[in-house]
């Protein structure tokens, strides 16, 4: 049994941040990591041309900001590289494949008892503190939904974060199934290295270049929600014109609004929507089932492919393993109260890095929880 005041789950950017926060203070902690390296969605899973989808000023963790040199959208390179440092220079030391299986508040030593598997060895360790962050991060277990007849398809079946480029797939026929940011990029890396690319899109998506997003979080500061999504969407219909002539829509929500209500991000354009304009990549509806290599889709029409790739998102497993924590987050691991009072919950419970707000919002957490405990503490 180990005891430190503070235990953090998850030494993604979130987890980083918030030990970062409580080194300024001098407070101890440890922090436990399921893989065996840090931000391992970043260093392990994050396909080859992934660059941060926002200014890099959004995007800098708590107290330690990019190098002037880098540029304003930085690339999965420069920000591994940067956490890299990040680590270095707050001597952040995680305790590296351990598997979180229990955790819960214990009334009578009124503590936090967190039992882990040691993946190496099978060993269950148990560690005891006064706190508990939750920094498991929004995009924890790659998820695939169940599709009819998809065990019967001969080609390969892989989620994107299998996916590092389209170059072994030239001439292929290939389906991509999700059309958010991941979905859109790795269509566009596809069909760059010449695979025969589809993209299957079930809702309707805002588009957006990374300078309207830009424009429009700035504005956030000083002009109401509504105001910047009516401009958002005026923006988007003068540049890309009308969506419907390529099988595509526009939410009747506005783009933030949708972001802050159900975490769903616009697309933020980088090459991809004239690929769809010119044809080179195919928009296609919901998929209904799969029969062999012929993949049948919610309109009667099917089409043979010789690879899927889903990129259809994480879901979360906190509710499995963290006990007594009703009021604060839902079944998918997301806060119940919204955002700014989501990230603190009671005796000693907080979470941080899931209020839908990427990086900035991670920060923000962060150096909340750090404050309050530091306060608590004394």
């Amino acid at each position: 049994m180990q005891e430190q005041p503070v235990i953090i789950i998850g030494a993604g950017p979130s987890g980083l941040a918030t030990a970062a926060s409580l080194n300024l203070h001098s407070i101890p902690y440890i922090l436990l990591e399921r893989e065996d390296c840090f931000a391992s969605l970043w260093k392990k899973n994050a396909y080859d041309r992934l660059h941060l989808h926002l200014h890099k000023q959004f995007c800098q963790l708590p107290h330690l900001p990019f190098p002037h040199s880098y540029p304003r959208f930085i690339s999965k390179q420069q920000f591994v590289s940067y956490l890299d440092d990040y680590v270095s220079h707050f001597k952040i030391t995680p305790l590296y494949c351990r598997c979180v299986e229990l955790a819960l508040f214990d009334e009578i030593t009124k503590e936090w008892i967190v039992k882990v598997r040691k993946l190496s060895s099978g060993e269950v360790e148990e560690f005891r503190g006064r706190f508990l962050v939750v920094a498991s991060g929004e995009a924890t277990d790659p998820y695939t939904p169940e599709i009819e007849g998809l065990k019967s398809f001969p080609g390969d079946v892989f989620h994107s974060t299998q996916f590092k480029n389209g170059k072994a797939f030239r001439d292929k026929n290939v389906l991509v199934v999700g059309s958010g940011n991941s979905g859109m990029e790795i269509a566009m890396d596809l069909a760059n290295h010449g695979a025969k690319t589809s993209i299957v899109v079930r809702s309707p998506v805002h588009i957006l270049s990374r300078e309207m997003v830009y424009l429009g979080l700035n504005l956030l500061k000083y002009i109401p929600l509504n105001m910047v999504d009516w401009l958002m969407v005026m923006l988007s219909k003068l540049v890309y014109r009308e969506l419907s002539k390529y099988g595509l829509s526009r939410p009747k929500e506005g783009p933030f609004f949708m972001k802050v209500a159900n975490g769903k991000y616009p697309v933020l354009d980088v090459g991809t929507y004239s690929k769809i304009k010119s044809r080179e990549i195919q928009v296609l509806p919901a998929i209904s089932s799969v029969k062999g290599n012929e993949v049948v889709f919610e309109n009667a029409e099917s089409h043979a492919f010789d690879t899927i790739v889903f990129c259809t998102g994480f879901k979360r497993s906190t509710h499995i393993w963290l006990k007594g924590d009703d009021y604060l987050l839902k079944d998918d691991g997301i806060p119940k109260p919204s955002f700014p009072n989501h990230w603190k919950g009671k005796n000693g419970l907080y979470c941080v890095g899931l209020s839908r707000r990427g990086l900035y919002g991670a920060g923000f957490d962060a150096q909340n929880i750090a404050d309050d405990i530091k306060s608590l503490l004394k």
